[in-house]
C-alpha cells in the first residue's frame, strides 16, 4: 500500500466533515474571518469570591487534607517557580523556559525550545482554585485573600487573549469548570461577584468562536468546551443584568447543551467505550459530564436526554470495570496527558474510584463502592447525597464496540485490546494484554510520557514496542502520519467473543496489517494462571513478542522466568532466535519515565508462540 493511498484511506476514516471543520478553523484564524482574532476585553477586576456563606459546620463536612496547598502537576507534587508569592504563569514546570505574551494565535503549536507546552498550561488549569475554596470551607480565614490575589495575579499576567494560556480552548474550558465548581462548593453560584462573572464571560468569548475545531477532533476537546459553554452560559444567563449579555449567554448555553448531547451520541459507544481508547481521557470525559450534570441540577435546568444518560451509564460501568483487583490503580491504557479534571479527593492521581463513584451516583443512582473512603470526597464537597444501593462494576465483560475485553477470576484481572477503530487510535497497541494479580500490575503498558519530547522517546512510547504484543520487522503495526495520527487502521478478524465458564475465561482476535503481516491472539484465563497463543505470519524478516514485566528481581529457572510470585514461559512451534531480558521504559505519570524489565522473544519464521503464566 503506497503512502498516498494510506493517507487517502486515513482521511476518509477521519471523516470529511471533521477534516472540513478543522481546515475551516485554521483558515479562519490565519486569514482573519474567524471573529476570535477580533476579540478585545478589559481584564476583570476582583474580588472574585467572598467568605464562605454557609456555617463552618456545614462547609467542613468532616473532610481532611486541606491544611495547606501543595502545587501539583500531572498527578505529582511539582516545583513551580514563584515570584512575590505567585507562580510564574508563563514558565514551563518541565523545562523552566518561559513563553511570551503575544496574542495567542501568533504562537505556533510547537514553540521551539519550550518543549511540551503542557508544562506551561498546568499551573493555569486552576486546580488551585478548588484547593483554596476547600480551605475556605474548612475555616481558613486567610484562604479567601490568597484565592483572590492569585486570580488577580493570573489575570494581570494573562490579559484577555494574550499568551500561551489562551491558546487552547480546552484549557480555557477547564478553568471555567473549576471556577463554577468552586462557586458551588462555597455556595456562591447565586449572586456571585461581578469580577467572577466577567472572568467567565471573557473565557466563553474565547471558547465559542473555535468550538467547531474542538468538535472536529472527535475527542474530549469537544466535550470540555461544550460543558464550559453550557455551564458558563447558563450561569451568565441567570445573573446577567445586560440584555446583550443575556442573549449571548443563552446562545452559549444552548450551544453547549447541543454539543454535549451530540458528543455523547457520537463519541460514547453503546457499550460505554469512548472515542479516544484511553483510560485517562475516558475519566476526563466522565468528569466533564458529571460537572455539567451537577450544574444542571444546581440551576434547576431541564434534564439531558435519556440517550445521553444511557451512554454515560455505560461509560461509568466501563471505567468502573477497569479498576485493578485491589481497587487503587488502573491499566496504563492509551494516550494520557496527566489530566485529573476534578481533583477533590485525597487519593493518588491513578485512582479513578472518585470519578466512578460520582458518575455512578449522578447517572445511575447507585454507588459503585459501598465502603467509606476517599472516593466519596467529591460527593461530600459537592453536596451530593449518596444513595443506599450499590452496584459492583467488576466483572468479566467484552466491550466489542471499542475493542476491549476484561477477564476476571479471583484476584486476577486481564485486559485485552484489539482493533475496532471507528476513531483514530492514539497508540499502536493492537492485541496488547495487561495483567494484574491483586495490586501487582505484572504485565504492563508503557504509557505516554510526553506529547512533545526528543527522540527516541517521541516514537517509543506510542509504538508497538511499548506494548505487550508482537512487533513485525522492527516497525509499528500502523504507519505514523503525524505526531498524533496513525494511518492504515486495521480491522479485527476472527473475533471469538468472551466465554465465561466456572474455571476459565477465553477470548481471541486477530488482524492483518497494511504490509501483510498477520497476528492472531487467543487467551485462556484459569484459576491459577493464563495462556496466550500467538499465531504470526506474513512478515519479512522477524517478529518480536514482548512481555513488559513489573520492576523487580527476575531470574531463569530452566526455561521458566521467575519473579514477583509468578512463573512465565514462552514456547514456539518454530525455533526461537532469541529469548532474553532487556531494558524497557514506562511512564506511570506524564513527563516521568522509569526503566522496567522486558522479556523479548524473536522468531524468523511464521508459526505459533505460546506463553504460559502460573501463580
Amino acid at each position: 500500500m503506497s503512502p498516498l493511498v494510506v493517507k487517502a484511506i486515513t482521511a476518509w476514516q477521519l471523516g470529511v466533515v471533521s477534516i472540513g471543520r478543522a481546515l475551516w478553523y485554521r483558515l479562519g484564524v490565519k486569514f482573519g474571518w474567524n471573529p476570535v482574532k477580533k476579540l478585545v476585553e478589559l481584564p476583570p477586576v476582583g474580588p472574585f469570591y467572598s467568605a464562605c456563606k454557609a456555617p463552618l459546620t456545614d462547609c467542613s463536612r468532616g473532610l481532611n487534607g486541606v491544611v495547606g496547598y501543595e502545587p501539583m502537576a500531572f498527578g505529582l507534587k511539582a516545583q513551580f517557580a514563584f515570584e512575590r508569592g505567585f507562580p510564574l504563569w508563563h514558565q514551563s514546570v518541565l523545562t523552566g523556559v518561559e513563553t511570551g505574551n503575544e496574542p495567542w494565535w501568533v504562537l505556533p503549536d510547537f514553540i521551539e525550545g519550550l518543549g511540551d507546552i503542557k508544562g506551561v498550561w498546568e499551573a493555569s488549569r486552576f486546580d488551585w482554585v478548588l484547593a483554596f475554596v476547600k480551605q475556605i470551607s474548612t475555616g481558613d480565614k486567610g484562604a479567601i485573600a490568597r484565592l483572590n490575589s492569585w486570580l488577580a495575579d493570573w489575570i494581570d499576567k494573562n490579559p484577555p487573549y494574550m499568551g500561551a494560556n489562551w491558546k487552547c480552548g480546552q484549557e480555557a474550558s477547564i478553568r471555567v469548570m473549576h471556577l463554577a465548581m468552586a462557586a458551588q462548593i462555597v455556595d456562591q453560584v447565586t449572586g456571585p461577584s461581578q469580577g467572577l462573572l466577567d472572568l467567565i464571560r471573557i473565557h466563553l468569548r474565547r471558547i465559542a468562536p473555535t468550538i467547531q475545531y474542538a468538535i472536529a477532533q472527535d475527542n474530549n476537546h469537544g466535550t470540555s468546551e461544550a460543558a464550559a459553554l453550557f455551564i458558563g452560559g447558563s450561569w451568565l444567563a441567570q445573573e446577567a443584568n445586560d440584555q446583550q449579555l443575556a442573549r449571548d449567554a443563552k446562545r452559549w448555553m444552548e450551544q453547549g447543551r447541543k454539543w454535549l448531547e451530540n458528543r455523547a451520541r457520537r463519541l460514547i459507544e453503546p457499550d460505554g467505550s469512548f472515542s479516544q481508547y484511553s483510560l485517562n481521557y475516558h475519566r476526563v470525559m466522565l468528569d466533564t459530564y458529571a460537572m455539567a450534570e451537577l450544574w444542571r441540577r444546581q440551576l434547576g435546568l431541564p434534564p439531558f436526554s435519556q440517550v445521553l444518560i444511557t451512554r454515560l451509564q455505560g461509560a461509568t460501568a466501563w471505567l468502573g470495570n477497569m479498576v485493578s483487583p485491589d481497587g487503587t490503580d488502573t491499566p496504563n491504557l492509551g494516550a494520557n496527558d496527566g489530566a485529573r479534571l476534578l481533583p477533590l479527593a485525597d487519593s493518588d492521581y491513578r485512582d479513578v474510584r472518585p470519578s466512578v463513584q460520582l458518575a455512578s451516583v449522578l447517572f445511575s443512582g447507585v454507588r459503585a463502592f459501598e465502603e467509606d473512603g476517599s472516593w466519596n470526597q467529591p460527593l461530600q464537597w459537592l453536596k451530593v447525597s449518596p444513595p443506599g444501593i450499590t452496584r459492583n462494576y467488576s466483572c468479566s465483560r467484552q466491550y466489542d464496540n471499542g475493542g476491549f475485553a476484561v477477564l476476571r477470576g479471583g484476584a486476577a484481572m486481564l485486559l485485552f485490546r484489539y482493533p475496532r477503530f471507528r476513531f483514530r487510535p492514539g497508540q499502536s497497541d493492537l492485541l496488547h494484554v495487561d495483567f494484574w494479580l491483586g495490586e501487582a500490575n505484572l504485565l504492563r503498558d508503557a504509557g505516554s510520557y510526553s506529547y512533545n519530547c526528543e527522540e527516541p522517546w517521541q516514537s517509543y512510547f506510542p509504538s508497538s514496542a511499548a506494548h505487550n504484543t508482537v512487533q513485525f520487522d522492527g516497525r509499528d503495526a500502523m504507519p505514523r502520519l503525524s505526531r498524533f495520527l496513525f494511518g492504515a487502521w486495521p480491522k479485527a478478524y476472527n473475533v471469538k467473543r468472551l466465554a465465561v465458564a466456572e474455571t476459565k475465561r477465553t477470548v481471541s482476535a486477530g488482524y492483518c496489517d497494511w504490509k501483510g503481516a498477520s497476528h492472531h491472539r487467543a487467551i485462556v484465563l484459569t484459576e491459577n494462571g493464563f495462556s496466550v497463543t500467538d499465531e504470526v505470519g506474513g512478515f519479512k524478516k522477524s517478529a518480536v513478542l514482548r512481555w513488559r514485566l513489573v520492576p523487580g528481581e527476575w531470574c531463569w529457572d530452566g526455561d521458566w522466568l521467575v519473579g514477583s510470585g509468578v512463573r512465565l514461559r514462552v514456547t514456539g512451534t518454530q525455533s526461537l532466535k532469541r529469548c532474553e531480558l532487556v531494558e524497557g521504559w514506562e511512564s506511570r505519570y506524564y513527563s516521568r519515565k522509569t526503566p522496567l524489565p522486558v522479556l523479548e522473544i524473536e522468531v524468523e519464521e511464521a508459526g505459533r508462540l505460546t506463553t504460559e503464566l502460573r501463580y
